[in-house]
């Protein structure tokens, strides 16, 4: 991502909000914006149509900047807030998620939300966006008890002000940030797409590599493949153990604590092993399982946990079951196979879930080829992933030192 010339302040001042410019201002908000709140979805003939978006906490989640679109619709002109203002949540837990937005056209609101807009000519609406995503609602807010924030917290909150031809060079800067975080986000979707349309060809036999193509497929009781193995430990007071979890979703293990046997509160645990299929009796139905890789060998789990290893003489590898966890049906398996009245109190049934069935192939060398590919998907997954968050953790350096002055832009 290309940025525009940069240097670093040289003359600094001290103020209220930190070591600003000296040609800075500090300037209470309550002076350079109008402030508007959201009113009662009664007021409104909501429809699934119209000229003008209303707005709800909830919408905020389905853009990252730009609000334009919601759920509902009305044809009132009445309280509309104008483009450019800056939205975000006024109460409850949603403030701590820092869900700031710019209004895209002139939209409705809901009474759980505020508006601000800026005096335009001493203050650009980019800029009040990037400075009220940096200083964090939860900041501005009163958090004594519910989470919340009025006129009397917005009117005194001080910002550090550039002239208003920085202020707008440092949001065209942020801008290209979002905009390069979007376009990865946008190839991380798509990446993640290609790979749920690889699962479907590949593990239900639709696509098939030529080499493999006389090669039968067979369908068989999990039973067959899969036995449970339980290797318990005798606990050492003094012994430091490593404990793995896993996630829900099918997103794998991760390391949770190393812990001296003596602070271990449960004294019933398992060691777990590479190319173990771990699952989770209590979370199995939310995706709570999946393949131990080498990284997590000889680490240790509770006795909440399910250990499956082939059955000698099994035609199934684990690795080719971990990706087989991640399609729908098998979560129904789970979920069939699980027991309880709440769906987070659920417990599994393993002898149940032994009787039911699944389709492979016959071919080990065939298993693997599958995986092989699927794995190659996943490592470009990573990929973006660390790439998306690079760029992300540039922007949040770059938010650091444009709007605190700390770094100058040539307008």
């Amino acid at each position: 991502m290309h940025t525009p010339t940069l240097q670093a302040s040289r003359k600094m001042k001290k103020t209220q909000v930190g070591d600003i410019p000296v040609d800075w201002e500090v300037c209470k908000l309550g002076r350079l914006v109008s402030i508007q709140s959201g009113g009662s979805p009664s007021l409104y003939a909501l429809k699934s149509d119209g000229p003008y978006p209303f707005v709800k906490v909830e919408d905020l989640n389905n853009c990252l900047k730009y609000q334009a679109a919601s759920r509902e619709y009305s044809d009132s002109a009445a309280e509309l807030i104008r483009i450019g203002s800056v939205i975000f949540p006024k109460r409850g837990a949603a403030i701590s998620t820092n869900k700031v937005r710019l209004a895209a056209r002139p939209l409705l609101m809901d009474s759980n939300m505020m508006a601000i807009f800026p005096d335009e000519g001493r203050l650009a609406s980019e800029f009040l966006y990037y400075t009220i995503l940096f200083q964090k609602l939860y900041r501005i807010a009163d958090t004594s008890t519910i989470p919340q924030i009025n006129n009397k917290h917005i009117t005194p909150y001080a910002i550090a002000l550039p002239p208003l031809a920085e202020q707008k060079k440092i949001a065209t800067i942020l801008g290209l940030c979002d905009q390069a975080v979007e376009k990865q986000e946008q190839r991380l979707a798509w990446q993640h797409q290609f790979k749920q349309g690889l699962l479907q060809k590949m593990l239900m036999g639709k696509t098939r590599f030529k080499e493999f193509k006389v090669e039968r497929w067979r369908t068989f009781r999990l039973g067959e493949l899969l036995e449970e193995v339980d290797r318990y430990v005798t606990f050492d007071d003094n012994h430091t153990y490593k404990l793995a979890s896993i996630r829900r979703r099918s997103e794998g293990l991760f390391f949770r604590e190393a812990l001296q046997g003596k602070d271990i509160k449960t004294k019933v645990m398992k060691t777990i092993r590479a190319g173990d299929f771990l699952l989770s009796k209590m979370q199995v139905v939310h995706g709570a399982w999946g393949l131990v890789t080498p990284e997590f060998d000889g680490m240790f789990v509770s006795d909440s946990y399910i250990s499956l290893v082939p059955r000698k003489g099994s035609a199934l590898k684990t690795e080719f079951l971990n990706y087989l966890s991640q399609m729908r049906f098998m979560r129904h398996l789970a979920y069939i196979c699980s027991h309880g009245v709440h769906i987070e109190k659920m417990t599994f049934n393993l002898e149940d879930f032994l009787h039911e069935k699944i389709t492979i192939p016959l071919a080990v060398e065939e298993q693997m080829k599958i995986v092989g590919v699927l794995s190659a998907c996943d490592r470009e997954i990573e990929l973006l992933q660390k790439q998306l968050e690079a760029l992300k953790e540039q922007k949040r350096g770059l938010m650091q030192k444009l709007l605190t002055g700390e770094v100058r832009v040539k307008v």
